[in-house]
Parts: structure tokens; sequence; C-alpha cells
């Protein structure tokens, strides 16, 4: 059997078992995708009709609820890895690891397998709060097909970007609950970038510091592609922040992964 064929059957055994646990341990996600829920909820039917007022005059709730699910589209990918985070922090400490290091499998197949699962539960949880926009108001009837795609594949590869770092967290933490803390920023980041209100509607000093971070660009790039509005040059800072995060995360996971004794 050839390396690739056996990274591919092991990475696949690795993806079923973590795919299992999610299913048979819905609380950790379940948690984690009621928060961009509950905030898509509270900023429209709460503060709605105030936040509204950043977009400009004659803005409706409507139009609030356009603005806003982008953003949170992408918060909830931040709020799936922290699970990411945690799983391979129980993984590390519970002693299952060390057991695999001593099976014939492919060493890589582990994190590989958690991190295609953790990818395919972003996808599905961005699907859910998706739905929950849709039926609450949100509409894009002038996105075309492609652009329907290339929203897809851009939630698609900042999900695998997180994902990596979310590893990375994971190695590193002593515990589960130190995983779910050090993965934090994941969703702090996006409370802090466009999410809410437009970038010019923000204190002048503040302002650098939502624009000059992973969140912002790729936020910005999802509105446009579904709403029609201005990109810019977002697309290239999303894809340079994807790719850029993605090997770092991937470099930091497999050096901790390969040098960890346990």
């Amino acid at each position: 059997m050839s390396t690739l064929t056996l990274a591919v059957r092991d990475s696949t055994t690795m993806l079923r078992r973590n795919l299992l646990h999610a299913r048979r341990y819905p609380s950790l996600t379940l948690n984690l995708l009621l928060t961009p829920v509950m905030l898509l909820l509270l900023f429209v039917y709460i503060f709605g009709n105030a936040m509204s007022a950043g977009l400009g005059k004659g803005t409706t709730r409507a139009d609030y609820v356009a603005y806003l699910l982008p953003g949170l589209l992408l918060m909830t990918v931040g709020s799936t890895t922290i699970g990411t985070a945690v799983s391979v922090s129980t993984d590390m400490t519970e002693g299952i690891i060390a057991r695999f290091r001593t099976m014939a499998i492919h060493r890589g197949s582990v994190l590989i397998g958690h991190v295609i699962g953790s990818v395919l539960q972003c996808v599905m949880s961005v699907i859910l709060v998706g739905a929950v926009g849709v039926a609450i108001g949100f509409r894009s009837t002038d996105a075309t097909a492609w652009e329907w795609l290339a929203a897809f594949a851009l939630i698609t590869l900042f999900a695998l970007a997180l994902t990596w770092i979310a590893v990375g967290m994971g190695l590193v933490s002593p515990s589960a609950e130190a995983a779910s803390n050090n993965a934090m920023p994941l969703i702090f980041l996006p409370l802090i970038s466009s999410t809410f209100v437009p970038l010019d509607s923000m204190p002048g000093w503040f302002q650098p510091i939502a624009q000059y971070q992973p969140f912002t660009p790729a936020i910005e790039t999802l509105r446009g592609l579904l709403l029609g509005t201005e990109i810019g040059n977002n697309a290239w800072l999303t894809l340079a922040w994807s790719i850029g995060l993605a090997a770092l995360g991937y470099r930091w996971s497999a050096a901790k992964f390969n040098s960890d004794p346990k």
C-alpha cells in the first residue's frame, strides 16, 4: 500500500471518528452555534433600529439584516472552530494520541481528521445560521450563481485557515478549558470588525484596529459577493490572510504534534 493510499485511508477513519464524536456529544457545537444565532436575533430585533442608523438615513431593519448576516456567518466559522481546539486538547491530554502513536497509522491522519471534520461542521453551521437569516428577512436577489459559489469557497477557505490555527491552540493547551479560553479571539475579533457597523462610523482611533485584522476584509468580500457592494482589494486581502493563517497554523500544528512526547 502506497503512502498516499495509507494517508487517505487513515485520515478518512479519523474523520469518521471525529464526526461520530460530534454527533454523540453535540452540546459543545450547539453552545458555540447559539452565540451567532443569538447575536443575529439580538441585533436585529433589539438593537436593529438603533444600529441601522449607522448605515445612513432611510435604512430599514431589512437593510440591516442584509448588512449584518455576512459578518455573522464568518463569526459562526470562528465560534465553531473553538470546538476543534477543545477536541484536539482533549485528545492530547486523555492519552488517545499516545495510543495512536503506537499503532501503524499515518502520523498526520489524526490532525487531518480534525481539520476536515471541523471544516464540514463550519459549513453546516453556516448553512444553519444562514437559514435563520433568510427566515428573518435576508435576501440576496442580485447575486449570480458564480458569486454564490465564490462566497461558499471563501467561507470554506476561511474555515480551513481558522481551523489550523485552532488545532495549534489545542495542541499547546494543557487542558480543554485552557483550549477554549485560548481560542476566544476567534469569537472576539469579529466583534471588533465591520460585522455590526461600517468602519467609517467608528471612532477614528478605533478604525485601524477593526480594519487591519483578518475578519474585516473577509466580511466585506462576502458582502460584495452576496449584496453587490464594492469589494475593492478586500478579496486579495482575504486570500492573503487565509493562505497565511493556514500555512502558519499548519506549520505550528505539525511542529508541535511531531515534537510532543505525550
